[in-house]
């Protein structure tokens, strides 16, 4: 298949490229130019962007694709600026579990319905809103695309960038006081290669609509911190006055991911790597400190 990705070169999205590669497809990356990849000859590039829909238009002019994998939609408007001039028989957005308004455990597909919620035209919104209206966007207006949205939770990995996970570990080994004011909610995630293969994974296929896709289990940030005392010997220091933890505020959820096991991919499960990368982050934190 041609494959166009917006959003190849960080993170999950150079994973997923790497997946679509070994799979077979002809690739073709869309980005402002500005980060360097590693994919040499591999790949077409073109240079866009992404806001402005002149620029989408010159550089998709006269292009035609099999498949589109887009992990920077970011509201409507960013579905629309890129679905008026994109030929495709198949598109698959980034979501994420921010969709969710009531977050718990196992929540299903149905429980957010891009298919009914009120659509809004606009660019400037809170993350989890310009999920829903990209979602919203994409099964409301363009329906002549076969979409699937593929609702994520946190991606972590060795090169997650955020650094939300290894905040909780460096914190803890170099003594700095952290707010945590939820230690005991389960967190969801999926770990950043599989997010990606998962992503070209859905590109091969021919389902609809809402996805979710997440590894198999749960982890606190209490569980992560006592972890890394453990291995370490070094005592968290909590405290109201401290840094503000990345993951407060979050109620316990989890995706019910059984559409996607029925459909034939097979996630991991968490507590089978999630101690290996804390490892990881361990040694990068004390490395850091030397």
């Amino acid at each position: 298949m041609k494959v166009l990705v917006l959003g190849g070169t960080r993170y999950f999205g150079v994973h997923m490229v790497n997946s679509l590669l070994k799979r077979g497809h002809e690739v073709t990356i869309a980005t402002r130019g500005r980060r360097k990849d590693s994919f040499g000859k591999s790949v077409e590039r073109l240079i866009i962007e992404r806001t402005d829909p002149g620029s989408l238009a010159a550089a998709l002019a006269g292009r035609s694709f099999d498949a589109a994998c887009d992990s920077l939609a970011f509201s409507s408007v960013d579905i629309r600026n890129l679905q008026d001039t994109l030929d495709c028989r198949r598109y698959v957005m980034t979501s994420s579990a921010a969709v969710y308004e009531d977050m718990r455990l196992n929540m299903k597909e149905v429980e957010f319905d891009p298919f009914h919620y009120r659509l809004r035209w606009g660019e400037l919104m809170e993350y989890g809103e310009g999920k829903r209206q990209a979602e919203t966007a994409l099964f409301q207006r363009y329906t002549h695309f076969q979409g699937t949205a593929v609702r994520l939770p946190f991606v972590i990995g060795d090169d997650d960038y955020t650094g939300r996970l290894f905040f909780y570990v460096e914190n803890t080994i170099n003594g700095e006081a952290m707010h945590v004011d939820n230690p005991d909610e389960q967190l969801s995630f999926i770990r950043s290669d599989e997010a990606g293969d998962f992503l070209a994974w859905a590109a091969e296929q021919e389902f609809t609509g809402p996805i979710n896709a997440s590894t198999t289990g749960t982890i606190s940030v209490r569980e992560i911190i006592t972890y890394v005392e453990k291995k370490t010997g070094k005592k968290a220091k909590l405290s109201r006055v401290g840094l503000a933890g990345p993951y407060n505020g979050l109620e316990s959820f989890s995706l019910d991911t059984s559409r996607a096991e029925a459909l034939g991919f097979s996630f991991t499960r968490l507590d089978g790597w999630i101690c290996g990368l804390i490892d990881r982050f361990i040694n990068k934190a004390i490395t850091n400190t030397l």
